[in-house]
């Protein structure tokens, strides 16, 4: 297996996004990089207003850094089996640790930093910028009789509690102070909503000692073992930190507006949670031996989309809301000046036929898995089904939202017909009553359908829409849901000309952006899902050496805490679009499991029970 990029030293400029580390309570989190600098952090949700929003634009939208006050470089890592986060600094005059986390919450949330001498004696520097709703409000800071520092501005409220002398600099708070070895320094940074008391003091210690037990008894219950196993817990660890404990709900990144393309508009807001993560996510839980957060994951699904099946949408907040309205934050300038900043996303509007086939699938592997839903969600899988019967033939925006012209997506139409498939297949395994004569006849409309208009027999490839040449990458999963053989050689066509006309430096595109009237200007990195599909698809045909290989290049792209974002950029060799993404950390899982583990979801999924 190829070792992940390695750290090196501080530079110039602003931080890139691998240059940056995942902490987390499982109901928010940020973002810290190698200097020492938390630069995202929304509170007290992960849809929440930011008060730390540099990584959108600079100092001044608000950041907070301890960091040694004069040269230094930086190594960093997880302490093993957490979400700990130890930074280590090395100067002239010694060496320094900043340890990062966010203890699980109970009430309160909180952000523990220990600095803590290594060697030597190091000056040290603290620089807190607070700025809430997304970098624009200042807020009124007030010191209380135990010396600890209140931030207000309007229903939010942070308390910094630290031993260290603070002042106030140009509307920010700094502390100057020296760490000899063996000395341990903290800061605690709390949130409340601020017409409730002050949170209590945390003792920084205690709570470290107590993050570091619940993420370590967290990791007991995976069954990830092999090769490839600490890869795979780093992904496990991550998708827990995004998922929202409350609901169960995974968002798809803890960020807004990353760019696809740097400099360019394709920036979105990937804080809510996508149903077309839905099957694959709930295998990566049950597989890995996570039950409790596959129940969790299915009862959000359950609430998100109940009601008409008219109405299903292909995207929902955290808790379920529906109405995910999209506005641009104006006075920020974008990372690395790429703008719009949009807050909301609009897609949630779009009207996509996959997601229909993605929670018929979900439930059928959570029946399969052990994880039976009540008696209400098979009569709304029946409505579900109903609905798809009379609409599986219209054009759709597809399973990447394009905002140019809806079309007749291939994939989308595979999707209506997993829908219908899994219908059967739970009527049967499960009896559960359904017209499943009528169901089987829909089935083979819609097949038919597909194999007339979505097959190119001169280039034996299926095509990204009916009428058109273009290809997509989400061909690649045909065969993994059951709508076709893997060595059908339709399907091993589809890879070949997939090989042929979708890579780049050996990654997979979703499409030709400059071929597809997608709404938007072309352009965009590598989406690095789509490669672990290929690594699942050369799985299914035979071709393991070819997946492996794959596989352990995308592992080789990981950054030096193991994650990853949700494009990359061949040209720049770096990390594009928001981060880390739930989506490349679940196929992550996934691909590990079809290449080296018994319970596969490439068989899953295709399984003809």
């Amino acid at each position: 297996m190829t070792a992940p990029q390695g750290s090196p030293p501080e530079k110039a400029g602003r931080s890139q996004i691998a240059d940056y580390a995942l902490i987390g309570d499982c109901e928010t989190a940020a973002l810290v990089d190698r200097n020492g600098s938390i630069d995202w952090l929304c509170w007290p949700r992960f849809d929440s207003d930011a008060c730390f929003a540099a990584l959108l634009g600079d100092e001044s939208n608000g950041a907070w850094k301890i960091a040694p006050a004069g040269a230094f470089t930086s190594t960093r890592r997880y302490l093993e089996g957490s979400l700990i986060l130890e930074t280590v600094f090395e100067t002239e005059d010694g060496a320094v640790a900043v340890i990062d986390f966010m203890p699980p919450r109970v009430e309160a949330s909180h952000i523990v930093r220990i600095v803590e001498g290594r060697r030597g004696k190091v000056a040290m520097r603290m620089e807190m910028t607070l700025r809430f709703g997304y970098g624009l409000t200042t807020p009124w800071v007030s010191r209380l009789d135990d010396g600890a520092l209140r931030a207000i501005a309007g229903p939010s409220m942070v308390v910094l509690r630290t031993p260290v002398k603070t002042d106030g600099e140009h509307m920010s708070t700094i502390a100057e102070f020296e760490v000899a070895e063996g000395e341990q320094v903290p800061f605690v940074l709390s949130h409340q909503a601020s017409h409730l008391p002050l949170p209590d003091p945390l003792d920084a210690m205690t709570a470290l000692a107590a993050t570091e037990a619940f993420w370590r008894d967290w990791l007991t219950k995976s069954k990830i073992e092999g090769e490839y196993v600490e890869a795979v817990q780093r992904s496990l660890i991550t998708l827990k930190a995004m998922t929202y404990e409350p609901t169960g709900g995974l968002v798809a990144a803890p960020t807004t507006s990353l760019p696809e393309q740097f400099g360019g508009e394709r920036n979105w807001d990937y804080r809510f949670c996508w149903i077309r993560d839905s099957t694959l996510a709930l295998l990566s839980m049950m597989n890995s031996g996570y039950y409790d957060e596959a129940a969790a994951w299915l009862d959000w699904l359950r609430r998100a989309v109940a009601g008409d099946p008219a109405d299903m949408q292909i995207m929902y907040g955290i808790g379920g809301e529906r109405r995910l309205t999209e506005w641009t934050a104006d006075w920020l300038p974008g990372h690395e000046h790429s703008a719009p900043v949009r807050i909301g996303n609009a897609a949630h509007e779009q009207f996509q036929l996959d997601v229909y086939g993605e929670l018929m699938d979900t439930f059928h592997q959570a029946r399969r898995g052990g994880l039976h839903p009540p008696d209400s969600v098979w009569e709304l899988q029946r409505v579900l089904v109903d609905h798809v019967g009379k609409v599986w033939n219209n054009p759709d925006e597809g399973i990447w939202e394009v905002r140019g012209p809806r079309r007749r997506f291939t994939y989308s139409r595979v999707m209506a017909w997993v829908a219908v498939d899994r219908a059967i297949k739970s009527a049967e395994m499960f009896d559960l009553e359904g017209p499943v004569d009528e169901w089987r006849a829909l089935c083979a409309q819609i097949s038919a359908d597909i194999h007339a208009n979505g097959f190119d027999k001169t280039r034996n490839t299926f095509v990204q829409a009916y009428g058109e040449q273009t290809l997509d990458a989400s061909l690649l999963l045909l065969a993994q849901v059951g709508f076709i053989a893997p060595e059908d050689p339709a399907f091993v066509g589809t890879v070949e000309a997939i090989e042929r006309e979708l890579l780049i430096d050996g990654f997979v595109q979703r499409y030709p952006t400059e071929k597809t009237d997608d709404g938007l200007p072309p352009g965009e990195g590598l989406f690095l899902a789509c490669s672990f599909w290929l690594a699942d698809a050369y799985a299914m045909i035979g071709r393991i050496e070819d997946g492996r290989a794959l596989f352990d290049r995308l592992l080789a792209l990981r950054n030096d805490v193991g994650l990853l974002a949700e494009e990359y950029d061949p040209v720049a060799k770096r990390f594009a679009g928001n981060f880390p993404q739930a989506f490349s950390h679940i196929g992550l899982v996934n691909t590990a499991a079809n290449l080296v583990h018994s319970r596969r979801p490439n068989d899953q999924r295709s399984s003809r029970d």
